[in-house]
């Protein structure tokens, strides 16, 4: 091979690479705006149960039926989600921000600059 197609050639698996790169950060913030999403809606629902008294009726969707609970038997169950999400959350954003350290390392190791058109 000429130097030339080992430039092109090495050039095609940067650009390999980057993308790579792009595509796991953008389903990483996908993943996040859609636990952030989840997270903000069962805020509201905490808010809005939490001044009722807990023997009240109330409605749950369980894995796609809809049942018929109490208030004090649903709040415990949303708060432990609601935590479980934050602690999701959490974990998504250090893994984008790992991927995107990682990534910023690799671009200069390798003298990436990226131009956009």
């Amino acid at each position: 091979m000429s130097q030339q197609q080992l430039s092109a050639k090495k050039q095609q698996d940067l650009q390999v690479q980057y993308s790579n790169y792009k595509d796991t950060l953008q389903a990483i913030a996908q993943k996040i705006g859609d636990v952030e999403q989840e997270t903000e809606e069962h805020k509201l629902v905490l808010e809005t149960l939490a001044p009722l008294p807990g023997d009240r009726k109330c409605f749950r969707m369980i894995n796609g039926v809809l049942v018929e609970r109490t208030v004090s038997d649903v709040l415990p169950a949303l708060q432990t989600n609601a935590n479980n999400l934050k602690e999701v959350l959490e974990n998504l954003v250090k893994q984008y921000r790992s991927k995107q350290e990682e990534m910023d390392k690799w671009k200069k190791k390798n003298n990436v600059q990226v131009v956009q058109q």
